[in-house]
């Protein structure tokens, strides 16, 4: 029996059997709206994973008790404002309790006494509060800037010993303080006082399971990886500690990316003050990759060096350097690092280039299953026509000899979608029916990598989008950010989601929170940016966004912008630069692409494309 330590939140709403007895229709479709729109995309955001809904409440984990607090914040403000624009009968109360302890593991469930006490705490939370135990409490002490209050020790039911129980105060702090008291609470951590990366690094396994977990559930060949502390170069020798800080927040970070197995820190740590071959490195931990470095600080600059290492060969893949000034390292250190985690990981990152070098480098009759994902995934990001027939032909080469693969289908599903996407399909229906039939095949498997997960999750968030079933599209693509809440690519895809169901500003939030971890997927978070800011009516800005990218239909984005500033000759050369690289567009074959839970915005998206010359052709 499998028993972890976890932050645990408890959630359910005020009176809700009453206002059932009174419009059931109406409380339940408020509800719902309120889970898809509100509590499911923050538990996701803040790193958490919702293991059991009821009819009014449910239960989350977390691996951090800081994000818990953060989380529950977030929760009560969002309730309140939208309690502040319905009428009183139609408000909806919440309460929630959070409880820090151990849970019984079984499978995507948790039991035990540390989830007992957190619905217990949740009964005890006034309507609109949160309340925590002790533990909680004790642990986020000085590092949030949220007040506790407490309030004695309370008998709950079925637990024996009395348990101290504190309310948290919502009002109290900004966004801005609370971030500063987390890079306060880093230095106690340095001192190695703090629970804060320790609770983040469990969080990685707590989501997606050991490493052995991982390699046993995933595709063989799904890179691993190994980061050692990063070397002290300082004159003075002074900053160890920031160099096991940032290796540190690199494993944490990584620990999240569902295409990726980190070794654990104990694991790695061990060869911190040995002079090991890199290349013995990776056979003793069986990885393909090896992350090191070094820090120094001159002034008020800080350096950090970081180079990523094949462990077969010895070769250095990827290094770069990294520099911030600053009188707080702590809070250099969480922006180097994620720029440093940026580069690596994702779709177009140093980690995901190696490993497709490494299969086209390999004999053709002897391709695993991962060798053909990764062939068919070069292809596919081409994001050309003829990139996407030839991923469609690798993913089905490798379906022969593996017919059971989730990944190569799920593969082979994204590649259809992406032709109506990118308004290249002759035939947009059957393109669509196939990938709905593919992801169909894949989600009916129940025991798929995370990182198989993300990506069938993902693409039926864009099915159901077209099918105008937006609340599900969203349940969908919270579940991919879920299995990778750092990959920003994926974060900048939600974006467009969230739009199209009616969500622009936390579409936009999506993309900003992506463009920070990761500035150079610029070409495409400006791609999605230039569509939000056309619906919020911010023209020039969308004009600024878009003519920095000819991603998919940003052209015609461009072109809608431009005819809306009274533009209409760069409205028109837009449409004909779109006609260049994708002769067949017409108004419909785009709509195709698009499905907004308001109409309207198509529509008229539509008739100002018309004015800028592009034909209204019939689709094939």
């Amino acid at each position: 029996m499998e028993r972890k330590l976890s932050a645990i939140l408890a959630a359910d709403v005020v009176g809700y059997s009453s206002l059932m007895e009174k419009d059931e229709s109406g409380t339940f479709d408020r509800l719902r709206k309120r889970r898809t729109e509100l509590f499911e995309p923050e538990i996701a955001l803040h790193h958490g994973r919702v293991f059991k809904l009821m009819g009014d409440g449910l239960l989350a984990e977390f691996g951090s008790v800081v994000d818990a607090i953060e989380c529950a914040v977030s929760l009560q403000r969002g309730m309140a404002e939208r309690n502040a624009s319905v009428d009183e009968a139609e408000k909806l109360n919440v309460r929630i309790g959070i409880n820090l302890g151990e849970v019984i593991v079984d499978g995507d469930d948790r039991y035990g006494e540390g989830v007992n006490i957190a619905a217990r705490l949740e009964q005890l939370a006034p309507p609109g509060g949160i309340c925590v135990s002790g533990k909680v409490a004790k642990e986020v002490n000085n590092k949030l800037a949220f007040a506790f209050e407490p309030a004695g020790l309370q008998r709950i039911k079925n637990i024996e010993e009395p348990i101290e129980i504190y309310f948290v105060s919502t009002d109290s702090g900004s966004r801005r303080g609370l971030s500063r008291r987390r890079a306060i609470g880093r230095r106690w951590w340095a001192m190695g006082v703090s629970l804060v990366l320790a609770a983040t690094i469990v969080a990685g396994t707590a989501l997606y399971g050991a490493v052995s977990t991982i390699w046993s559930t995933a595709p063989s060949a799904m890179p691993g990886v190994a980061v050692l502390p990063f070397k002290d170069l300082s004159a003075e020798r002074n900053l160890g500690y920031l160099g096991e800080g940032v290796a540190n927040d690199v494993i944490a970070i990584l620990s999240r990316f569902s295409d990726i197995a980190v070794v654990s820190r104990t694991s790695s740590f061990a060869y911190e003050k040995q002079e090991s071959d890199v290349r013995q490195i990776g056979k003793d931990l069986g990885v393909g990759y090896v992350v090191e470095g070094s820090v120094r600080k001159e002034g008020d600059k800080i350096r950090i060096v970081a180079e990523l290492i094949d462990a077969e060969t010895g070769d250095h893949i990827w290094a770069d350097r990294f520099d911030k000034s600053g009188t707080d390292p702590w809070a250099l250190q969480d922006e180097l690092t994620g720029k440093i985690v940026g580069a690596m990981t994702g779709e177009w990152g140093a980690i995901r280039k190696a490993d497709y070098s490494r299969a086209w480098g390999r004999d053709s009759t002897n391709l695993a299953e991962y060798d053909y994902y990764l062939r068919a995934e070069s292809q596919l990001n081409l994001f050309t026509k003829e990139g996407l027939e030839r991923s469609g032909e690798i993913a089905q080469q490798g379906l022969q000899l593996f017919p059971n693969s989730p990944l190569l289908t799920v593969e082979l599903g994204w590649s259809h979608w992406l032709k109506v996407g990118l308004l290249y399909s002759s035939d947009p229906e059957a393109d669509l029916q196939q990938a709905n039939r593919l992801v169909d095949m894949v989600l009916s498997n129940k025991d798929l990598s995370p990182q198989v997960a993300r990506l069938a999750h993902w693409l039926r968030a864009w099915l159901l989008t077209l099918k105008s079933d937006h609340d599900g599209a969203i349940v969908a693509m919270n579940k991919a950010i879920a299995a990778a809440p750092y990959n920003a690519f994926t974060l900048t895809d939600a974006g467009s989601i969230f739009l199209q169901a009616g969500q622009a500003e936390k579409a936009l939030e999506l993309t900003d929170t992506a463009a920070a971890r990761d500035p150079s997927l610029a070409w495409f978070f400006n791609y999605v940016r230039g569509f939000i800011f056309i619906v919020l009516g911010r023209n020039e800005d969308a004009v600024k966004a878009l003519k920095t990218t000819d991603f998919a239909d940003a052209p015609l984005q461009l072109a809608i912008a431009d005819m809306r500033l009274g533009r209409q000759p760069e409205a028109k050369a837009a449409v004909l630069k779109m006609l260049e690289t994708a002769p067949d567009a017409t108004i419909q074959s785009w709509q195709k692409a698009w499905h907004f839970r308001d109409p309207t915005i198509l529509d008229r998206a539509a008739a100002d494309l018309a004015r800028a010359g592009l034909p209204n052709g019939r689709i094939r």
